[in-house]
């Protein structure tokens, strides 16, 4: 959950609505069809958010790894399913593994948004066209990522996650990666 958020810099609602369906493993792309909250699936937060985003082929390995592990495999099924095949709630992850791995590794405070607003800046330091880090972030207005945080070309969405993935995920391949 953690490389997804940081990868593509979704929301955690997002996240954790995925299913293995939303993924085009052939076009390498993932498509934000619903978000969950509190085990409520609902609609995503704009129109905007429904748009097909660029997945890395670094992160399409650990996301293979994942449904490999995964009891849950069909496309229905949930990404990040629980043990009984229902969406997980993101606060318990938060509070359970994400804040206390965080303040280990000497962090601090952190929360799900944290992961966005670093993917926001990412982008940017990489130097992405401003139409293209709205389209990635999926913000209805190019306001909303010019205060908080062009139709761009795919291949300028996939290179420039590309140069944000390989700062989160250094390797060619994840082959050693252990969650995702």
């Amino acid at each position: 959950m953690v490389l997804v958020a940081a990868c593509l810099g979704l929301r955690a609602s997002e996240i954790v609505g995925l299913q293995w369906g939303d993924l085009n493993w052939e076009e390498r792309t993932l498509l934000v069809q619903r978000s969950v909250v509190h085990g409520r699936v609902g609609d995503t937060k704009t129109e905007a958010s429904r748009i097909p985003l660029p997945v890395d082929p670094r992160l399409g390995d650990a996301l293979l790894e994942q449904r490999y592990r995964s009891m849950h495999r069909e496309p229905s099924d949930w990404v990040f399913a629980n043990r009984i095949g229902k969406p997980r709630w993101q606060e318990s992850i938060l509070q359970r593994q994400i804040k206390p791995a965080a303040l280990r590794a000497g962090i601090g405070k952190i929360g799900w948004h944290t992961f966005r607003h670093s993917y926001s800046s990412l982008l940017r330091r990489v130097g992405a066209d401003i139409k293209v880090q709205q389209e990635l972030l999926r913000h209805s207005t190019i306001q909303s990522t010019m205060n908080v945080y062009t139709q761009a070309m795919s291949e300028g969405k996939r290179a420039a996650n590309s140069v944000a993935v390989r700062s989160v995920l250094p390797f060619e391949t994840c082959g050693g990666v252990t969650a995702a």
